[in-house]
């Protein structure tokens, strides 16, 4: 689900990573609210608070949500200069990269954040973000910008596009497409609601160790995509033989 590009990537795959990335979107999402009461995911909201302080001439305020801007656009630059940078020597391991310093930051943050980062939310909040900058990045990049999973704003403007389509394409093929696209989306919705309530239950019983779960679903994912990549490689030789 991580490997596959341009025509060789399936609605399966964008399945697969949809339902991965949208449900650790989802419980960053809610348990990172509930430890600093700040969104984590995304900066639609920061950009409204950013101007809302300007115009009360809180600067201080004001600066720290552009911040938070500037961190999840951060975040988004550095995955895809690294999903570039490593593209030119090959292709695969160049998404594994983003993906795990996305993992690292959710164990550090898991393990040592409550000891440390709790009397600092500005430096949470700004891990996570960055965080899910470099997650928005790199799925868009292998999905060909058909998978979004850290906010669900343009999810449902797509839904809404796609279900009033029906309506008026009538050939089998179109309804095939937009069956698909609804199908996609209605997966990365259900899989954010269930992360948000599976991060929100966790932390309130494990605090921000509840992260550490997160994390080690991300790790299950490249595991799993390794491992049937590699499965994939020894039936072609074994057949090839």
């Amino acid at each position: 689900m991580f490997r596959h590009q341009g025509k060789t990537r399936t609605l399966s795959h964008n399945l697969k990573i949809a339902s991965l990335l949208s449900f650790v979107a989802g419980f960053v999402n809610v348990a990172g609210f509930f430890a600093v009461q700040r969104l984590t995911t995304n900066v639609t909201g920061h950009f409204a608070f950013f101007v809302d302080e300007i115009f009360k001439l809180n600067f201080w305020q004001g600066f720290v949500y552009f911040l938070y801007i500037s961190i999840f656009f951060l975040g988004s630059f550095v995955s895809n200069f690294i999903i570039e940078l490593i593209s030119k020597k090959g292709d695969r391991y160049i998404y594994i990269v983003p993906v795990s310093i996305e993992c690292l930051i959710l164990f550090i943050v898991g393990i040592w954040g409550q000891a440390y980062f709790s009397k600092s939310p500005n430096i949470l909040a700004c891990s996570l973000l960055f965080s899910k900058g470099l997650q928005n990045s790199m799925v868009t990049s292998i999905s060909n910008a058909s998978v979004r999973t850290t906010h669900l704003t343009g999810l449902f403007t797509d839904l809404g596009i796609k279900l009033s389509q029906l309506f008026f394409y009538n050939a089998e093929d179109q309804k095939l497409k937009l069956l698909s696209s609804i199908k996609l989306r209605l997966t990365i919705m259900s899989f954010f609601f269930i992360g948000g309530i599976i991060g929100g239950v966790l932390y309130t019983k494990n605090s921000l160790h509840a992260l550490i779960f997160a994390a080690t679903i991300l790790v299950l994912g490249l595991l799993y995509d390794n491992l049937k990549f590699d499965l994939i490689v020894f039936r072609r030789k074994r057949k090839n033989s």
